[in-house]
């Protein structure tokens, strides 16, 4: 998380907790909400990574900061433009015009998420960490940074993330997308210093909702044959 190493690790243990609670509900109640449920773990599994980037940075040791960086830019570039509308297809009901949307909407996140993260691993100084304000700040260089202005990335990026649970079918998950255009307007307009940093620990606050759509099994009310 962007305060400190110990706000970090707390956020990482609570969404860890919160999202092995949500797995369990989602393994007795239907198998289709495990990858919603998958979400909560992640979050916390970044947070935690955060976590050991603040470590690196207060002990000064690049190879802790590089390694940790890596871990964290794997869910924010490369998971969840790949794992949001891939979540939202498998609770798609199979009758539903919009669930071929969603799988496309998954191949093009994964194959973006790919060409994002994976040029990192090559080129480790492309990651540049530095703590602005008393929050950590992720920038540096992308692949795609060559070949087009870095506001069209962002845009493909949120979009991804943010259409596909916009169109579903279930009301609580469109209330996630809503949530997660709130987290942006809220990361642009206050915490642009470093808005990498804190969109993913907004984003991972959000994701509190889905484990409450779960808990309750709100999907059952608009597909309750698939749900009940």
């Amino acid at each position: 998380m962007c305060l400190s190493e110990t706000v970090s690790y707390a956020a990482g243990g609570l969404l860890l907790v919160g999202g092995a609670y949500a797995s369990h509900k989602a393994w007795t109640t239907n198998k289709k909400y495990l990858p919603v449920a998958m979400m909560p773990i992640f979050a916390g599994l970044q947070q935690l990574s955060e976590g050991l980037v603040w470590s690196g940075m207060t002990t000064n040791d690049p190879q802790l900061v590089l390694w940790s960086a890596l871990v964290f830019i794997f869910f924010t570039w490369f998971m969840w433009p790949f794992w949001i509308p891939l979540a939202v297809y498998v609770l798609e009901p199979p009758e539903s015009r919009r669930k071929h949307l969603f799988s496309t909407f998954a191949l093009v996140g994964l194959v973006f998420g790919l060409t994002l993260y994976l040029p990192h691993l090559f080129n480790p100084d492309w990651i540049n960490v530095s703590i602005n304000r008393q929050s950590l700040a992720y920038e540096g260089t992308m692949l795609l940074d060559f070949l087009t202005p870095r506001w069209s990335t962002n845009t493909l990026y949120l979009a991804l993330i943010i259409l596909a649970p916009l169109l579903s079918r279930y009301r609580h998950v469109k209330y996630f997308g809503l949530t997660l255009i709130g987290v942006v307007t809220v990361d642009f307009l206050v915490f642009r210093y470093a808005y990498i940093s804190f969109f993913c620990l907004l984003a991972g606050v959000a994701t509190l909702h889905l484990i409450y759509i779960i808990a309750r099994n709100k999907c059952a009310r608009e597909c309750p044959m698939l749900f009940s």
